[in-house]
């Protein structure tokens, strides 16, 4: 089947494109995975290990100071070995970090094989999206590159859903369930299933062709463009080489401009990458289930809950995927600002006007009773709905192609490994901001929506329709 964009009169090969997108954005769902995991586990570990709430919040995000490192190193490895090798490692270092997780005998080696997955993630999270950038055809590269979110979204579902079994099957997830190993260590075994494919299927693909063209394999390159493209392939050739430079590898001495410091378009994109984060997204995947219990919910209906955000997800990614390659990124980016800053607005007043009751340790906690447990919902859902449909796929499909390909690889690495230090940053300190107040933590996320909405506003450029090469 061949499809036809009407700006640039590429023909290609639709479901071979979609096949090459789909393997790559596997390290999407595995990132979407290893991230929520632990949501349905962090109760049980922090009993079974006696972890304050200080470690207990830096156990759950410890996983992101892999991550960071993982998304720094990764742009430049992947110029140097190639996108195929460097999906490959990642899946190993999911897989070990699976099996290390599940058998910790204390927070220290959690933390250590919680590192361990991290570095898988943050690889992935550059890998992917740029091999999906580099393989697809201008005309669709955004529904394509949004599969990557698909994927993540799709990946937080499974994670959640299979703590949510695996819990319901042993009575709790603290409690034994086979092998003489409790249901949250399970948890964690869950994920050798979809590591093991994505090592597997990464090596069923073939290299990206612009780096192919970087190493001077012409032909190979010919061959990989000659798969997605029924039309054009000398031509695309052609304007590959005039944009890579085949004797310099990319360095982050490429990002300074002349007079000094980054480049306009790398703080651009260390700024979506971090607005990504400040508005506390991965606070609603991370501590979902803790948040529902300490406002009254009970732990089945709190995962109940918790899958039902994912779900939502998974459904409001899919109409971005059919919307970005229309209306553009930067509407939808406008879109999705505006639609939190209201929901998380919304959050902060409830939990702000919410009643203290004591818990068992004598400390207050809000308590939601009534149509405010239900507003308190809606809104959370809604900040999902708002942030999947334009923030979660619009974010990494522009990291994918908005830089040129001399610095793509470099930069995007930089990129990611701010968005993953942002992460950190929010997910370590939500402990701590829930215990000053949960409408103080909300009113933190509701402000950084709002300064969302006013850089995308003032500074950030739309691509949709523009070809790789012509990213300067």
């Amino acid at each position: 089947m061949a499809a036809e964009s009407p700006s640039t009169a590429e023909q290609f090969h639709t479901g071979r494109v979609v096949m090459l997108a789909a393997v790559a954005a596997l390290g999407g769902f595995l990132f979407g995975f290893d991230t929520a995991v632990i949501n349905g586990a962090v109760d049980a570990i922090r009993d079974e290990f006696g972890m304050g709430p200080g470690l207990t919040g830096f156990t759950v995000s410890s996983a992101l100071l892999g991550c960071i490192v993982g998304a720094y190193m990764a742009g430049r490895l992947a110029d140097r070995i190639g996108r195929i090798r460097v999906m490959a490692l990642a899946a190993l270092l999911f897989s070990v970090s699976a099996v290390g997780s599940a058998l910790a005998f204390g927070p220290g080696d959690l933390i250590l094989w919680r590192v361990v997955g991290g570095i898988g993630v943050g690889a992935a999270s550059v890998i992917a999206p740029a091999y999906i950038a580099e393989i697809s055809p201008a005309a669709v590269r955004g529904r394509l590159g949004s599969l990557q979110q698909l994927a993540i979204v799709t990946g937080i579902f499974v994670a959640l859903l299979s703590d949510a079994l695996l819990a319901g099957i042993a009575g709790g997830a603290a409690e034994d369930l086979w092998l003489g190993l409790e249901a949250w260590r399970w948890m964690f075994l869950a994920e050798l299933v979809p590591a093991i494919a994505y090592g597997v299927l990464s090596f069923q693909i073939p290299e990206s062709p612009r780096y192919l063209v970087a190493k001077g394999e012409l032909e190979r390159a010919r061959d990989v463009l000659g798969q997605v493209l029924t039309t054009g392939v000398r031509e695309r050739i052609d304007e590959i080489r005039r944009t890579v430079r085949q004797e310099a590898r990319s360095s982050f001495a490429d990002l300074r401009k002349p007079g000094g410091g980054l480049l306009p378009i790398v703080w651009i994109g260390i700024a979506l990458s971090v607005f990504q984060q400040f508005v506390g997204i991965n606070v609603i995947f991370y501590y979902s289930t803790t948040l529902w219990r300490s406002v009254g919910f009970t732990e089945a209906d709190a995962l109940t809950q918790t899958v039902i955000t994912s779900v939502t997800n998974i459904v409001v990614t899919i109409v971005a995927i059919s919307l970005i390659d229309r209306i553009g990124r930067r509407k939808l980016l406008l879109i999705g600002s505006a639609g939190m800053f209201v929901t998380l607005g919304i959050l902060a007043v409830v939990f702000g006007t919410a009643d203290l009751v004591e818990n068992a340790e004598g400390v207050l906690e809000p308590t939601l009773g009534g149509t405010q447990g239900i507003v308190a919902l809606l809104a959370a859902n809604g900040f999902v709905v708002f942030f999947g449909m334009s923030w979660g796929p619009a974010v990494w499909v522009l990291l994918g192609e908005m830089f040129n390909n001399r610095i793509r690889g470099t930069a995007l690495g930089l990129a990611a490994a701010a968005q993953w230090l942002a992460n950190f940053l929010i997910s370590t300190s939500f402990p701590a901001m829930a215990e000053i107040g949960l409408s103080f933590a909300y009113g933190f996320y509701t402000t950084f929506a709002l300064l969302s909405l006013l850089f995308v506003a003032k500074f950030v450029p739309e691509t949709k329709g523009r070809q790789l090469e012509d990213m300067e």
